[in-house]
């Protein structure tokens, strides 16, 4: 027979609680996949909300600049313990890219995190992304354009790996080196940048994606439409003004009556002395 004292039994108690919430931590982390690369640009080591594990960036004094500009801001989209993953960032004047290494084939989610802040208007920094050297898989990408600024956005490119070969979109590539590469093009408006880089293996339809954007009611046209309802002199009619009948002079009418009232007067004058 076993005793288990007061003390004992609350030491075994916190024990199963600890090993249940890593149980279930661990359990929701590889339901998404395998995590085969992580690693958050311009900045340190991160674990995110999802208990991911995001390296130091590998580029760090070698390509580019790190920037946490972003830390001013508390990004939208994402949780506060996120938000480090897109507050600092890399960019650089011309193209520059990360290598991946793949060595299993099987079914691959590159997700890319963007966030603008910087620019407050869009057109002003664009730039591709292209895999691998042969697949444009994000064109044109106005990062400002798509969510605005200090909001959190993100690109998942789902790719396959058969024998050496990377498949996207119906396109193919060759793997060399056992790595594929993700590069960042220089274009017209501004550098490319990346804020951070995740690659799991698994189904697409598993990987948690970022909530959508609240979309808010166009208030001033709201506001005026409302207006226009409760107010009938808001209303304007189109077409020239139609003059107010009511408005018009009535001295040229009436002119014709004073004229023979001043003859009749005297006439009548006349009769009555006769």
């Amino acid at each position: 027979t076993i005793m288990i004292f007061p003390g004992m039994k609350l030491y075994i108690e916190t024990t199963l609680c600890i090993f249940t919430i890593l149980f279930s931590l661990f359990g929701y982390v590889t339901s998404i996949g395998d995590v085969i690369y992580a690693i958050n640009a311009g900045g340190e080591a991160h674990t995110d909300s999802l208990g991911v594990r995001y390296e130091r960036d590998p580029l760090q004094g070698k390509v580019g600049t790190a920037s946490d500009y972003g830390k001013r801001l508390l990004i939208g989209r994402v949780p506060p313990n996120d938000h480090i993953l897109y507050q600092t960032e890399r960019y650089h004047h011309n193209t520059f890219g990360y290598d991946i290494p793949i060595n299993e084939d099987g079914d691959y989610i590159m997700i890319l995190k963007f966030c603008e802040v910087y620019f407050n208007a869009p057109n002003m920094k664009v730039f591709d992304v292209v895999l691998n050297g042969d697949h444009t898989i994000v064109p044109d990408l106005d990062i400002y354009d798509r969510v605005g600024n200090g909001i959190a956005h993100d690109e998942y490119i789902p790719f396959n790996v058969v024998k050496g070969r990377l498949y996207y979109n119906e396109e193919e590539s060759d793997i060399r080196g056992g790595k594929i590469r993700v590069e960042f093009i220089k274009g017209y408006r501004d550098n490319p940048k990346i804020n951070a880089i995740a690659v799991i293996k698994g189904n697409f339809h598993y990987i948690p994606k970022l909530p959508a954007i609240p979309t808010e009611p166009e208030t001033e046209e709201y506001r005026e439409e409302v207006e226009d309802k409760k107010s009938g002199k808001n209303r304007r009619p189109s077409g020239p003004r139609t003059p107010d009948p009511y408005s018009v002079d009535d001295s040229s009418i009436m002119l014709p009556v004073f004229v023979a009232i001043g003859a009749f007067i005297p006439l009548l004058f006349c009769l009555c002395k006769l």
